[in-house]
C-alpha cells in the first residue's frame, strides 16, 4: 500500500492525538504559573507530529528516516518533562502514567517504522541479481 500523504500515517495521527491531550493536560492551574515548563512540554509534543510530516514531505527515504529519529528524540524529551511535571505535582499520577504509556507505545511504533524503512532502503541498495 502506497501512502501519498503524511496524514495517512498512523504514527502522525497518534502524535496529533497525543498533542491534543498534552495541551489539555497543561491547561491546569498548576501550569498557568509555570509558563516555561508548559511551553517546553507543548513544543516537544508539537515537534513529534511536525517532524513526521516534514520528513515525509521531503520525498527522500534517508531524510525521512532522520526526521523520524528526531521525532523519536522529541518523545524522549517529552517523557522526561512530563515526569518532572508529575514530580512537582503539576500533573496527577494517573494522567502522567496514561500519557507516558501512550508516548512509549508511539515511540515503539516509530521504531518499528524506522526498521521497516531501513530494511526497504537496504533492499533498494542491494537488488537481487
Amino acid at each position: 500500500m502506497k501512502i501519498n500523504n503524511f496524514k495517512e500515517l498512523e504514527i502522525w495521527k497518534s502524535a496529533v492525538d497525543l498533542t491534543k491531550e498534552i495541551y489539555i493536560s497543561t491547561s491546569s492551574q498548576y501550569f498557568q504559573k509555570d509558563y516555561s515548563l508548559k511551553d517546553q512540554i507543548r513544543r516537544a509534543a508539537i515537534s513529534v507530529s511536525s517532524n513526521i510530516a516534514e520528513g515525509f514531505e521531503r520525498n527522500n527515504n534517508n531524510e525521512f528516516i532522520q526526521y523520524l529519529k528526531i521525532a523519536k528524540g522529541s518523545i524522549g524529551e517529552l517523557r522526561s518533562q512530563l515526569y518532572v511535571a508529575k514530580e512537582i505535582e503539576y500533573l496527577p499520577q494517573t494522567k502522567y502514567l496514561s500519557l507516558d504509556s501512550q508516548l512509549h507505545i508511539l515511540s515503539l511504533q516509530i521504531g518499528k517504522f524506522l526498521s521497516y524503512l531501513k530494511n526497504l532502503k537496504r533492499k533498494e541498495e542491494f537488488p537481487k541479481q
